[in-house]
């Protein structure tokens, strides 16, 4: 271990005091030798309710102490078995029948009943839920009617409790990616009695998600929770499969300093990393036997634009500045290479769609749009201001970003950093004119970018609306009947959407971290999509490994 983190100091000539990796057992040391991993989870979560988060951060959590119908397999992404220990599909298929696994169990001991989905489908999509992801299950009958309040009564959508032990769920339409849909979160069951015990079917934030209170069925249980510090989990004794799961315990570590986050996995605290900062990077890719990982990953960085304030609510404004920014050279730049510039929303290739090009760096027609919209050479350019959650990288594309700005269209942005739960609030609330954002693909098909932005979407968050776009997405493609003929629709949804430019795509991401060589079974893969229940320490890794 010494001699690992020695390599790592020669090689990016850290010259402060480090003495913790020689005073003693380092966090990894004794994770590895007891089965406890430390895990960078960026930002302190908003909360622990599936019904309720929507980040990235809260996503690692929840799935290490819940489980949906499916999971998804690390190596393969494809759904395997959780909560359902198998499923028919109807011939047309519109209509699956999950068969719960008796022996799923949430923590207190009960089982896992068919029951149990009915209750949360209907709390995921009541309206005074607030639940952001309500529209993964607009695929259901009337699932959509009933988040809109179109039918008040929930024996109108498509879910049934035939017996505790099967669960009937009838679609719209056949839907391709509907099985990956039962492993987000916001698909996942709570148990009814907690949630009860702790305030109404539909409060937001009460205390069932407190240690000591909640009641899961995934395969960790919280055991401690100090706020800023750590949230730590323990292997569950009733999950169904528990026998699988190697590791005792996880503690994530919230690490929105990336940073510090990256000293800490220098020095032994951290056996992964969430990201790694920009500059570092080279220093990284340069190493022999690298705990540099970096592969491509689903999703998009980008901007929002807040298009009910002006003067953003002039599409060519909005045009202007897109084509105001270099995206490759702030590539080349600022990220040191290490993504890819992006034009649209969805990332290109996404199960073989491509998204269409309709603007590139044009400094010339920028000012244009810009003169036309009446702020020539910025002239009267009002005060706007960017937002993003704090976070060094974020910060750096911000200020890059203003200054191309300021360079061609001779306009002022002012850069404003927020905490990560004011920054979320701010952006659902659309108390923003411009906003950092990023969207990683929950499942693997383009539709799962292109149905952010319906009308009112729960991520839509910019004030675009199009009923045409509606009657695309939400119900022309899920009718089409060849792949083809599908993303012919999804490719013209998605020229309608980057013509009106209520959002200013930036790159398509790589996910980036660092892993200590002891950590097994978590590859990477298209999603970065984590299974805890695969993962496991070895301790011997030193011998194991010719470094």
């Amino acid at each position: 271990m010494i001699k690992f983190l020695s390599r790592l100091l020669a090689v990016l000539l850290t010259t402060t005091a480090l003495s913790a990796c020689t005073g003693g057992e380092s966090n990894v040391e004794i994770g590895n030798r007891t089965g406890v991993l430390h895990f960078g989870n960026g930002s302190e979560p908003q909360g622990l309710d599936p019904h309720v988060v929507t980040g990235v951060p809260e996503n690692k959590l929840v799935r290490a102490m819940f489980e949906g119908l499916t999971v998804k397999n690390p190596w393969t992404l494809e759904p395997e078995p959780g909560v359902a220990e198998s499923w028919d599909i109807s011939a047309d298929g519109k209509i699956y029948t999950f068969h719960i696994n008796p022996e799923a169990r949430w923590s207190n001991g009960d089982p896992v009943t068919a029951g149990d989905y009915v209750w949360s489908w209907n709390r995921a999509l009541h309206p005074s839920m607030g639940n952001q992801y309500a529209y993964m299950l607009y695929p259901v009958v009337n699932a959509e009617a009933f988040s809109r309040r179109e039918t008040e009564d929930f024996s109108d959508v498509g879910v049934k409790a035939l017996d505790d032990q099967t669960l009937q769920v009838t679609l719209n339409a056949a839907t391709p990616y509907f099985l990956q849909l039962m492993d987000h979160y916001s698909t996942f069951a709570v148990h009814p009695e907690t949630i009860l015990k702790h305030g109404a079917m539909t409060d937001r934030y009460t205390k069932w998600t407190r240690v000591g209170n909640m009641v899961n069925n995934g395969p960790f249980n919280i055991k401690e929770w100090k706020l800023n510090r750590r949230i730590v989990v323990e292997k569950s004794d009733t999950y169904w499969d528990k026998d699988k799961v190697r590791l005792n315990g996880v503690v994530f570590y919230p690490t929105e300093n990336i940073v510090s986050e990256e000293r800490m996995f220098r020095v032994g605290q951290l056996h992964t990393t969430g990201t790694v900062p920009l500059d570092k990077v080279p220093a990284y890719q340069a190493m022999e036997n690298t705990p540099y990982v970096q592969a491509p990953y689903l999703g998009t960085y980008f901007y929002l634009i807040n298009t009910k304030r002006p003067p953003l609510d002039d599409v060519r404004v909005r045009q202007a500045l897109s084509m105001a920014i270099d995206r490759v050279k702030l590539n080349d730049t600022v990220l040191q290479k290490s993504n890819f510039p992006a034009y649209s929303i969805t990332p290109p290739g996404t199960m073989g769609y491509n998204p269409p090009k309709l603007f590139d760096y044009d400094p010339a027609l920028a000012r244009q749009l810009l003169a036309d919209a009446g702020y020539p050479d910025g002239e009267g350019w009002p005060d706007v201001e960017l937002i993003y959650n704090t976070n060094e990288s974020h910060r750096k594309l911000a200020v890059a970003l203003q200054q191309m700005w300021k360079d061609v269209l001779n306009v002022k942005i002012t850069i404003s950093n927020q905490e990560w739960k004011v920054y979320l609030d701010s952006v659902d609330t659309m108390d923003f004119d411009i906003a950092r954002r990023g969207w990683i693909g929950d499942y693997v098909d383009p539709n799962n970018f292109l149905d952010l932005y319906i009308t009112d979407g729960g991520n839509n968050s910019t004030g675009f609306g199009d009923p045409r776009y509606d009657e695309m997405i939400l119900k022309l493609a899920p009718q089409a009947k060849t792949q083809e003929e599908r993303y012919r629709i999804f490719y013209e949804a998605e020229t309608m959407l980057m013509e009106q430019m209520p959002i200013l795509p930036i790159f398509t991401y790589t996910s980036k971290k660092l892993m200590h060589p002891s950590v097994r079974d978590m590859p990477s893969n298209l999603m970065d999509s984590l299974n805890l229940k695969y993962v496991w320490l070895d301790p011997d890794w030193e011998k194991d490994n010719t470094q």
